[in-house]
């Protein structure tokens, strides 16, 4: 099933979030909160306008999307000020997947015929601000533009005339019948596979957005949000399903009726973090707060204590984002990881797991834990550049001396200082993230390995740090010599 998404946009001036409010006065806020947010409470992406004036503040707005693109788990849709091909690159080496472009500047629609070729056309949107622009919706696909973004403040009749003709034509070449979506006013229309895909962008009113997303060329709503409504796109979503129109929420695969559930009726929860899998808590959910929690997406218990639904966070702020729920193979206990906001037990800590009862020592070989580690590390070189630094060599040198790293251009061993002896530590080569400005764009982002001057990155990883694997037993190496 294709789902229609929701896509909340605002500006980006200065380091801040651009919005209006409901008297459309401009309002800034908090831009990384504003997108952590969204992420969090059901966007399927974001878009942002890049509203910088100058040079300087377009740099700014780069260096704002890069921490985005790493702190949230939703696609970024960037654009605004591109005036040549290299702020299309900036952009998605930033960590934006895709970049739009106004085709009311006709320098523009060479430049998505060649920023197409050189990126992919997934990663080259088209952005159409007037009605009139819609009759040259082929030619813009043919230039390489995967995804239309309509400006729907100018409806009118002719328009909607435009892109029902367009959908029948769709759906014609696909074999399909679109009759049950002849106008965009349509409740129920046949939801038919296209191979040009719509954003409009509206207000966000229920009703509004419903009508559009009803129609088979529209796959997403762009949210032009007031600063003053309501924000939740998990909301909105729970209210458009209402309307059967397909949205991508919570559904549980296996019914509550096939749980096991104590003598109170309730199933025991374990919590991990999402990311590092860190046990956080352990709780227990009745078939309320379960279906709570697939419907808002935050994690709700029921509380023993008190004898009624707990939603986490509420008071504290303390919430937990729903990432997966799992069920055991007797049924009886469920496994959630999410993303914790601050700490998840009474007491402050990060996890409720922190009183040591016995303890064996033990080598933690575990390779995603020293994946993690190293990366971390090597984020830290960067913020903070240590003398001598292997690490800080080729971020000086920049991303031609990582590549050519990365295709095997020479190898270093290290052992706190010593070359290897046999039988004893040896340096592999591991592929991992690493945090520098590449075609994916995040810092910490895959990127590279066979990394053509076509631009298209292939294989996708960055060799720049050598781990020390044991041969035969596991001892510990101090990461921070590597780096």
């Amino acid at each position: 099933m294709q789902y229609k998404k929701l896509i909340p946009c605002f500006g980006c001036k200065d380091g801040m979030a651009v919005m209006s409010d409901s008297s459309r006065n401009a309002v800034t806020e908090d831009i990384l909160a504003l997108s952590q947010y969204y992420s969090d409470n059901g966007a399927d992406e974001i878009l942002i306008r890049d509203l910088s004036d100058s040079d300087d503040g377009h740099e700014q707005t780069i260096g704002i999307i890069k921490t985005i693109a790493r702190k949230v788990d939703v696609p970024l849709i960037v654009g605004g000020r591109v005036k040549r091909l290299e702020d299309v690159k900036k952009y998605l080496y930033a960590g934006a997947r895709a970049v739009f472009l106004n085709v009311s500047d006709e320098d523009n629609l060479d430049m998505i015929k060649e920023a197409s070729d050189r990126f992919g056309s997934e990663k080259i949107y088209a952005y159409l601000p007037e009605a009139g622009y819609i009759s040259r919706i082929e030619e813009y696909a043919q230039l390489g533009a995967s995804v239309m973004i309509l400006d729907t403040s100018d409806i009118t009749r002719e328009f909607l005339m435009q892109l029902d003709e367009l959908a029948a034509e769709s759906a014609n070449v696909n074999g399909a019948d679109a009759s049950g979506a002849d106008t965009v006013s349509d409740t129920h229309p046949e939801h038919t596979a296209s191979p040009i895909t719509c954003f409009v962008i509206c207000s966000g009113e229920e009703e509004e957005t419903a009508r559009w997303l009803c129609h088979p060329l529209i796959g997403g709503a762009i949210l032009n949000l007031p600063s003053d409504s309501p924000r939740d796109c998990m909301a909105r979503k729970q209210a458009l399903k209402a309307r059967q129109i397909p949205v991508d929420t919570f559904e549980s695969a296996i019914p509550w009726s096939s749980f096991k559930l104590n003598s109170d009726g309730l199933i025991p929860v374990i919590v991990q973090d999402y990311k590092t899998d860190q046990v956080l808590m352990m709780a227990y959910m009745n078939e309320e707060a379960y279906e709570a929690t697939l419907h808002s997406g935050r994690m709700t218990y029921f509380s023993r204590s008190r004898q009624s639904l707990w939603l986490k966070g509420e008071t504290s702020g303390h919430f937990q984002y729903v990432k997966s729920l799992s069920l055991d193979c007797d049924n009886d206990t469920i496994l959630a990881k999410v993303r914790q906001v601050g700490a998840a037990c009474h007491t402050g800590s990060r996890s409720c797991f922190f009183q040591p009862l016995a303890r064996k020592e033990y080598a933690d070989t575990n390779p995603l834990k020293v994946f993690e580690d190293v990366f971390h590390v090597i984020l830290d070189r960067k913020e903070n550049p240590k003398e001598g630094s292997y690490t800080n060599y080729l971020f000086d040198k920049g991303i031609d001396k990582i590549l050519e790293k990365s295709r095997g251009g020479g190898h270093r061993d290290y052992h706190r200082g010593q070359e290897p002896g046999p039988g004893g530590n040896q340096i592999r080569n591991l592929r991992l993230p690493v945090p520098c400005d590449g075609p994916d764009g995040r810092e910490g982002c895959d990127l590279g390995g066979d990394y053509r001057r076509t631009g298209q990155p292939v294989a996708k990883q960055i060799q720049i740090v050598q781990i020390v694997q044991t041969a035969a037993s596991s001892q510990q190496v101090d990461i921070n010599i590597l780096c």
